[in-house]
């Protein structure tokens, strides 16, 4: 599996797309907190990281499915997908590797933004008046919710074998999970459930995470979605031997 990682992690720093994903995440964010009228920290005179944390989920559901779209499908497209397989590694394992490397090129996307919280932190009145459990809790809910798209991007990409529809899967998927729980649990037919109906989607579970209360249910929801599109991209793969 490391073996795999590796490879793939180095695939991506040899390409192109590693770093327009990141520079556009960075870019953004940083417009979003200290340019853009209404949503910069400057403007809203309150020490805090809010801003990052509401858009950067938004950013990754279309980042994350960029890089993820060529895991598998560019491996179908030319045709090395079978001498992969049969090399003296599990399904799983190449799965796993594939995965984590595009869950470390996510989380290396987040690291330059520790600079936004030190400033942050700086400017606060007194200096350090900031709710620094409730940022640890949203940056782990961010690794979490990368761990989830990322999953979800590898399942889209073993699917098909051209890049683009793999990509269009991967967001599509990846909105319906993290908002439209949201958005279904609106509708008069659920009735007193629709709030159970709501708990299904990220959003709920990535608000209350990012609160700094660290729940085990929470924790256990995104590791179940990972653990669930990890075993459906296994179940894609083993389909060839039908």
């Amino acid at each position: 599996m490391l073996a795999i990682l590796k490879k793939e992690f180095n695939g991506f720093l040899n390409a192109l797309i590693a770093y327009i994903v990141i520079a556009v995440f960075l870019v953004a964010i940083g417009m979003f907190m200290w340019v853009f009228p209404e949503s910069n920290v400057l403007d809203y005179g309150f020490a805090d990281m809010q801003t990052l944390f509401n858009m950067a989920p938004w950013l990754f559901l279309f980042l994350i499915p960029a890089i993820t779209m060529r895991t598998f499908a560019e491996e179908k497209r030319e045709g090395t997908i079978e001498l992969l397989l049969t090399k003296p590694i599990t399904d799983m394992q190449l799965i796993l590797g594939k995965f984590f490397a595009a869950l470390l090129l996510a989380l290396f996307a987040l690291i330059p933004t520790l600079l936004y919280y030190y400033t942050v932190y700086e400017l606060g009145n007194p200096a350090g008046n900031v709710d620094s459990a409730a940022v640890v809790g949203s940056y782990l809910g961010l690794v979490f919710l990368a761990g989830v798209f990322c999953a979800i991007g590898v399942f889209a990409s073993s699917v098909s074998d051209n890049q683009i529809i793999s990509f269009v899967m991967a967001v599509f998927l990846c909105y319906i999970i993290y908002t439209g729980f949201d958005l279904i649990a609106t509708l008069p037919m659920w009735g007193k459930y629709s709030y159970q109906v709501s708990q299904l989607g990220i959003a709920y579970h990535y608000s209350a995470i990012s609160k700094g209360l660290i729940d085990s249910r929470d924790v256990l929801y995104f590791i179940s979605v990972i653990t669930i599109m990890l075993l459906s991209t296994q179940l894609v793969l083993k389909s060839r031997k039908w």
